[in-house]
Formats: C-alpha cells, structure tokens, sequence
C-alpha cells in the first residue's frame, strides 16, 4: 500500500488546493480568503481539505514552499570561490520571481518570522551546515544559524518595505553579506 504522503492522488489534491489558494490570494488578501473558496475552486469537499491541511494558513505554507525550495537553491547555486561582487544568476531571478505572490509571502513571512519564515529558516541551515559539513568547514552550527537568520531577516524586511531596492539591488546587498559571514576568521 502506498503511503499518504506518497499517494500521487494525495499529492494532486494537495497541488490543486495549493494552486486555488494562490489563485483565490491573486485577487484578495490570506486573511479574507475562506476555506469554502479555496475548496470550490479547487473542486474538492471541505472534509478533503482538512484531511490534508488543519487551515488556511498550514495550505498557505505548502503553497508557498516553492519559494523555500527556490531560496535554498538559489543561495546554493555556485561552485568554486563566490565573488561578492556578483551573486549567482539564480539569486536574482529568486528575487524577481517573488513579485508575483508578493502580498502573500508578505502576509506569511515577517520581520519577526512567520509561518514561511520559519520554513525558511530551518530548511536553509540545514542545506547551509550539511554543505559547511561537507567541505569540512568550522562551526557549521553557527555559520549556518547566521545566513539563515540574515538572509530570512532581509528577505522579510524587503517584502515589509523596510529595506528598498529592486531585486537586483537587494540580491547585490544580501550576497555580500552572505559571503562574509562564510569568512567570518575562525570559521
């Protein structure tokens, strides 16, 4: 028997609800979204969606999890000695990419962490210290806490408003930062 979490008919529910929250959010804010909304749209029972998710915020999340995975690679997307001076091409078009469900990861990812942001942070310090592990690397526990929190914290602070510039510019501003903390003396 295939498990639940393995099942492709679970699977295709679970994309269908997250791809008619993302649509239902194109039109109005998370917090005015209902879940009869999300599961007419979807074409699914109310019962169907709390077999998968426990409310709108948790399929929120899962919607958004692309955006996680995209983090996390586009952070991860060089080889060799990073130049601070130009971040990975993939950085940028992370950034670019975010403008079209801005107002929704705006709503999941804050300033002081969020839903998303939490997400964020734990799945990129463990791609962080598992990559410094790999190169033999010191203090990968430490290093890998402090580009998740920056990156998570700038990310946030961006989509807020509290730091300005394009997408160009903030994934200029971020990629330095994140390559001194890798050189930080000691680790």
């Amino acid at each position: 028997m295939t498990a639940p979490d393995q099942d492709p008919r679970a699977a295709r529910t679970r994309a269908g609800l997250c791809e008619a929250l993302l649509d239902e959010c194109s039109r109005r804010p998370l917090a005015e979204v209902s879940v009869a909304a999300v599961v007419r749209r979807a074409g699914v029972g109310r019962s169907t969606f709390y077999l998968h998710y426990r409310d709108l915020e948790a399929l929120a999340v899962d919607a958004c999890a692309d955006v996680v995975r995209d983090a996390v690679e586009a952070l991860h997307a060089w080889r060799g000695t990073p130049s601070p001076a130009s971040p990975p091409p993939a950085l940028l078009d992370f950034f670019e990419k975010l403008t079209e469900h801005a107002d929704l990861y705006r709503e999941l990812l804050w300033p002081s962490g969020g839903p998303l942001g939490q997400v964020l942070h734990r799945d990129l310090r463990a791609r962080s210290e598992a990559e410094r592990r790999l190169v033999g690397a010191p203090q990968p526990e430490l290093i890998a806490s402090a580009v998740a929190a920056t990156f998570t914290g700038v990310l946030a602070d961006w989509l807020h408003d509290r730091i300005e510039g394009t997408p160009a510019e903030i994934a200029g501003q971020v990629w330095p930062l994140l390559i001194a903390l890798h050189r930080v003396p000691g680790a």
